[in-house]
């Protein structure tokens, strides 16, 4: 099984490759987002699994936290939802060939990781795209993690919601870090069943120091109860 799963990884890295390919060639004379969903949605068909959606999402929300474990998760919110996402997204990934075209079209936001200035940068960008009636997609956690835990968000996500006095709707993506994993090169097709969990959205409060933190503890609660709801399929 694992070797047709590595195997498998370079069918599935050839179909991210495609959709990555659609959104660049044909980004700049298709209506915003339609490119976007279009190449997200190649990738989601193009590998098989089933994607089951949970709760509602909030048409007010300004900021989606989301956790991370797999380079499908962004296709897959992008496909979960019609608003225009703007992603927030280390600035290494901005400076990649081809792939960077990739978030450098949509206008994602890139962040300067190390700078003094960054966090200023970060709040100017997230204002610059929710003016323009897009919705700040952020990974609080600021790396792929693969096990079932969470990791520790960072404060970024807050210092932007607080201060731009955000609607936030946390999404709970379960199940992708065992269908496609980029680091040991390994993609599991077929029956693959990954959950979207929209979770109630709230107003982001500066008053309340520990929001991001208790918002963490209940994201792990969702994941757990849905990774138990896949495992025993």
């Amino acid at each position: 099984m694992t070797t047709f799963a590595k195997i498998s990884f370079y069918y599935a890295a050839a179909i991210i490759f495609l959709a990555v390919s659609f959104l660049i060639s044909f980004f700049k004379i298709l209506p915003k987002p339609f490119g976007i969903k279009v190449s997200s949605g190649i990738v989601n068909k193009g590998l098989f699994y089933t994607l089951k959606y949970f709760g509602k999402e909030d048409p007010q929300a300004q900021m989606f936290i989301v956790n991370h474990q797999s380079g499908i998760d962004i296709p897959i919110l992008e496909s979960a939802t019609k608003r225009n996402l703007a992603w927030v997204a280390k600035q290494e990934l901005f400076d990649m060939p081809w792939l960077g075209l990739g978030v450098k079209l949509p206008n994602d936001i890139p962040l300067q990781r190390g700078s003094k200035t960054a966090i200023i940068s970060l709040i100017k960008e997230c204002k610059d795209r929710i003016e323009k009636g897009r919705v700040v997609a952020i990974f609080p956690e600021g790396t792929r993690y693969k096990t079932q835990r969470i990791a520790k968000f960072r404060p970024g996500a807050k210092m932007v919601a607080d201060k731009l006095k955000l609607r936030v709707q946390p999404v709970v993506l379960v199940g992708t870090s065992r269908t496609f994993d980029s680091g040991p090169r390994i993609f599991h097709p077929f029956n693959q069943e990954l959950h979207v969990v929209f979770m109630d959205a709230f107003d982001a409060d500066r008053n309340d120091k520990e929001w991001l933190t208790n918002l963490q503890i209940k994201m792990q609660e969702v994941y757990d109860e849905h990774d138990a709801l896949i495992s025993n399929r």
